[in-house]
């Protein structure tokens, strides 16, 4: 049994929770987790705001930690060696997408790290909000030393959600890439963009964020509660990455975008947005989504931000203050992601 924190019901106050992790089989990977990133998907979850909640849940995709036992056939990782795990934990590796790295869009339905099961479709899986996780090998991450690994954990969601996209579109030097959004997965949009060359432009409704937009490393920015923003926004950009979960017009954005031009979705608003034919033809635009990415594309951004030393902006909190980092997280009263010390679980 491992310690844990976990929602005992829809909407209850998350609690003291003892979680059965499986023994470490010949191919999988027990981790010691010292840091878990708080996404605003736990939020979700654990108040069942998508449906088909399973609770106790323990929350939690963004483990960051240190392999304390190995199966005789794993040769990835080593006891003693940092590692991480992300959203997946698993998927069925015989599908096209898998076949091509997307485990992400396994076509049977992949293994999430929590509130979900494992393949086999009985086994309950329990996520980050815990001392230990025990995880095939395929679906553990190498972390390069020498980070500010609380820093590192939201790369493992926000990260890679914002990555993937940049990756997809071929952003690099001489791109000219809009953010719309600056919270925890739009700063690290504006800081990978940023480390791969491109123009940056930070889109938002309130003005007060444009100190941080410039901080974090954007180059330009746009108040789009203005009146004229949109018109001199016309055509700018290859690619508007649309990072906002609350409801917004669309429209006005794809007009930002420069012919054969592409807008990502990686918000997910309550609502369906409502999108003109004329907002996409008028330029053969992309309205597009994108959904975390697969594991080697985790491991690639992992690389990159060792590499170029960019992380998260974190706030550390104890593991007993996670309802009221989720109340927070709803007034956006954090800069920019809230991370679980596991030492005080």
């Amino acid at each position: 049994m491992t310690r844990a924190y976990a929602a005992p019901a829809a909407g209850a106050r998350l609690a003291p929770f003892d979680v059965a992790r499986r023994e470490p089989g010949p191919r999988d990977v027990e981790l010691a987790i010292d840091w878990c990133g708080v996404c605003h998907s736990d939020l979700h979850q654990v108040r069942d705001e998508w449906g088909g909640a399973v609770f106790p849940m323990v929350p939690g995709h963004e483990i960051v930690g240190r392999v304390t036992r190995v199966g005789g056939e794993v040769r990835k990782l080593r006891v003693g060696d940092l590692a991480g795990v992300g959203c997946l934990v698993d998927s069925c590796r015989t599908c096209d997408p898998c076949g091509r790295q997307l485990e992400q869009f396994c076509a049977k339905g992949p293994a999430w790290t929590y509130n979900s099961t494992l393949m086999d479709r009985r086994t309950q899986t329990y996520g980050g909000y815990s001392k230990s996780v025990v995880v095939d090998e395929a679906f553990t991450l190498r972390i390069a030393p020498g980070q500010d690994l609380a820093r590192v954990a939201p790369i493992l969601c926000a990260g890679i959600t914002t990555w993937s996209p940049l990756r997809h579109w071929k952003v690099g030097k001489g791109s000219r890439v809009g953010v719309v959004g600056l919270g925890g997965l739009g700063h690290m949009a504006v800081k990978l963009a940023v480390a791969l060359g491109a123009e940056v432009t930070l889109l938002s409704h309130s003005a007060s964020k444009e100190a941080d937009a410039r901080r974090l490393g954007a180059h330009e920015f746009e108040v789009t509660s203005a009146p004229r923003a949109f018109r001199k926004l016309a055509g700018r950009f290859d690619l508007v990455l649309d990072t906002v979960s609350a409801e917004h017009d669309l429209g006005p954005y794809l007009g930002t975008l420069r012919v054969e031009g592409a807008m990502v979705l990686v918000g997910v608003p309550p609502k369906p947005a409502p999108v003109h034919a004329f907002s996409l033809i008028g330029g053969r635009k992309t309205l597009s989504g994108s959904l975390i990415g697969g594991i080697a594309e985790t491991q690639e951004v992992l690389d990159f931000c060792a590499e170029k030393k960019v992380a998260a902006d974190v706030e550390v909190i104890p593991m007993q203050a996670i309802d009221a980092a989720y109340e927070r997280m709803l007034k956006g009263d954090v800069r920019y992601r809230f991370v679980i010390d596991l030492a005080t679980l």
